[in-house]
């Protein structure tokens, strides 16, 4: 396991850094660069340990965190956020500890005692409640479906340090611990990729918690995650992004993605493309195969993406599976102010743009036709068509 480090002269980062593992929230989230499970120790007249780690390095961590401190001597243990990669190891923990007690949410308490079987003092804290350490104060700030109903936050006066939970956050095991110690163009993207396809439907809350949390005027000179590396230079600069994002973000990008049997559907979506191309020129048009991309990354690009076009051929009265997959994760995220529209090719049965056009009919995107179908296989009238088709859709981006 990955050495313990200090985060300040009080707080210890003990988390666990995983880079082995590829996949998040069952299969749902690929993570290419692994991801870290931050838990931290902060040391004042009264101790606190802030969340835990995953179940299966519960054994490994307590082991270290017993090299660290002396369990016994931890005062309280604060827990932000109890989804199972962070309160993973609580039961673990109570059994050395058990008469600790543990500073939550009402709802924090519920999903505890939900996943473990724990006989615990709760101590429930609300917005503005304070726990006082000694010489520093850690005061708590409710993060509701942020996202999860117990999500909370707690700032730690003197040190400046924001314990942010799930909020920005992002899945990278970097070896280095903070912002500055590590690649910055996969920083940047996780960063997105995690706001992109965990916290997008949340939108409208994040921006009302955020400006709460700035109405209090906190200096904040560190924020620390529960998931990736810490920001410490120039912290706030993931908040700024956060204000960026959850205000129906968008780029100059057109995503066409799409899957296909013979090509024919593929051959759609580039002559689409050459046609919003030839309207649009400096607009970035990009083309993804569903079946051959992750989900995940598909999902990041459309939520950069000012308009998108979902293309699949039918196939047994229905779509093909990636397709309904991807459009089934996009009603979920609710992305919303992104015009939107069908493309396919089909051989005896046209179902696949109803289909498709139906599911979009369930999100907040803006479907603006009907969509283009090929039978068959395309030739010079169809590709043509399916040229001006793309002129179209650009031209109504412009109106």
């Amino acid at each position: 396991m990955k050495k313990f480090v200090d985060v300040s002269k009080s707080v210890k980062w003990v988390g666990v850094v995983d880079q082995d593992i590829t996949k998040f929230h069952g299969e749902e989230l690929d993570i290419p660069h692994g991801t870290s499970f931050n838990s931290y120790l902060i040391r004042d007249e009264k101790i606190v340990l802030v969340d835990t780690v995953m179940e299966k390095f519960s054994t490994q961590w307590i082991e270290q965190l017993k090299e660290e401190i002396d369990l016994s001597t931890i005062d309280y243990i604060v827990m932000n956020h109890n989804e199972p990669d962070h309160s993973g190891s609580l039961s673990a923990l109570m059994k050395e500890i058990p008469n600790t007690p543990i500073y939550c949410t009402d709802k924090g308490v519920e999903i505890i005692k939900a996943y473990h079987k724990i006989d615990a003092e709760f101590r429930t804290v609300k917005t503005g409640d304070i726990l006082d350490l000694g010489e520093k104060k850690l005061t708590f700030v409710e993060m509701k479906m942020l996202h999860w109903p117990d999500s909370m936050a707690s700032y730690l006066s003197g040190d400046n340090i924001l314990f942010s939970n799930d909020a920005f956050g992002q899945h990278y095991g970097a070896n280095g611990l903070f912002n500055d110690e590590c690649d910055q163009d996969i920083l940047s993207y996780e960063a997105l990729k995690y706001y992109a396809c965990i916290l997008t439907p949340f939108s409208p809350l994040i921006k009302r918690k955020i400006d709460e949390i700035l109405s209090l005027n906190l200096t904040i000179d560190q924020i620390c995650t529960s998931h990736g590396v810490i920001w410490r230079k120039d912290p706030l600069q993931i908040v700024e992004k956060y204000m960026k994002w959850c205000d129906n973000y968008k780029e100059d990008q057109i995503l066409i993605t799409y899957d296909t049997m013979w090509e024919t559907t593929k051959k759609m979506a580039e002559s689409i493309a050459d046609g919003i191309r030839s309207i649009s020129p400096s607009t970035n048009i990009l083309l993804i195969n569903s079946a051959k991309h992750t989900e995940s990354e598909i999902l990041t690009e459309i939520f950069k993406s000012k308009a998108v076009l979902f293309g699949s051929p039918t196939i047994n009265n229905r779509i093909l599976p990636s397709m309904a997959a991807l459009l089934e994760a996009v009603k979920g995220l609710n992305f919303k102010d992104k015009n939107v529209a069908a493309f396919g090719s089909y051989g005896w049965n046209a179902k696949n743009l109803d289909i498709i056009n139906e599911n979009l009919n369930f999100t907040s995107l803006k479907l603006v036709n009907e969509g283009i179908k090929v039978n068959w296989n395309l030739n010079h009238e169809s590709k043509e068509l399916c040229y001006k088709f793309g002129q179209e859709f650009a031209s109504n981006l412009a109106d």
